[in-house]
């Protein structure tokens, strides 16, 4: 076989793979979807988890923005991103129960010998929960408008909340993911809703870092969870400056989104493979 053949070969094969990994991945999607409206039981608490959180902790914690230098007059404004990434977050999450429950009852396995790429195993129902956070996040902000908050950066203050919102699902898909394939039962679902409320809570979730003591000061600060609320918050804080929404104040948001969606998409491809073994 000639040089030019083989690589004629190379590419038609590259292009067969990617063609079958997009078709595939979109059918999961869909799947994804269709099980979404078969059992909204699965869907329902990702959407009235954040619109519960929002109106909790606005209401208990209002006193908050009485405090000196906190950045915004409405406790809403400061809780509603709490609440678009907690519902975030368990949305990517609730991927990992997902499929501890087709691998339970052996469906996963009809997946696994499909005859396609292992990426797309991953690819498909991240994308599924893309759309559904997409959802989650409109409603959110439907519901903020009606609690007072107001955006001080126009379009731009939905835009880096929802950014984020889908960095935070991203990353809690890759995680839950990748502890159903290492655990392969609901021993791994007590680990993802545990590490979920540990990174939020111990993160700027609640109160701003200024305002932040001791122990709590530290681990808030080095945690990047808090680069995706300031990049998440910085169209609902500081009306007087409107300017905020800057590089400045987005790119550790970015770079965390970024660098975690990684390590945990890694994380969850790695720990597939090690199942196939």
């Amino acid at each position: 076989m000639s040089a030019n053949t083989k690589t004629i070969s190379s590419v038609l094969s590259t292009r067969d793979v990617r063609s079958t990994t997009m078709r595939s991945s979109w059918q999961l999607v869909k799947r994804g979807l269709i099980n979404t409206r078969r059992l909204p039981s699965a869907f329902i608490p990702t959407l009235a988890m954040p619109i519960f959180n929002m109106l909790s902790f606005s209401g208990t914690f209002f006193a908050l923005t009485k405090l000196p230098g906190f950045p915004t007059d409405r406790s809403v404004n400061w809780f509603m991103p709490l609440g678009l990434a907690m519902g975030a977050a368990f949305s990517g999450v609730g991927l990992g129960f997902s499929l501890i429950r087709d691998l339970e009852n052996g469906f996963y396995d009809r997946l696994r010998m499909s005859p396609t790429s292992r990426s797309s195993l991953i690819i498909g129902p991240i994308l599924a929960t893309w759309i559904r956070v997409t959802l989650v996040t409109l409603v959110v902000f439907g519901a903020g408008t009606i609690l007072g908050a107001r955006p001080t950066a126009g379009v731009m203050s939905y835009v880096c909340s929802w950014i984020a919102a889908i960095g935070i699902s991203t990353i809690g898909a890759g995680w839950g993911l990748g502890l159903a394939y290492r655990f392969q039962d609901m021993r791994g679902a007590a680990i993802m809703q545990m590490s979920i409320f540990l990174t939020m809570f111990l993160s700027t979730a609640q109160v701003p870092l200024d305002v932040m003591t001791g122990w709590l000061h530290t681990v808030a600060r080095i945690n990047p969870i808090t680069n995706i609320f300031r990049l998440s918050r910085s169209g609902w804080v500081n009306a007087s400056d409107p300017g905020y929404i800057s590089w400045s104040n987005s790119y550790g948001g970015l770079i965390a989104i970024v660098a975690l969606s990684a390590l945990t998409l890694i994380f969850a491809l790695r720990s597939l493979k090690k199942m196939d073994r």
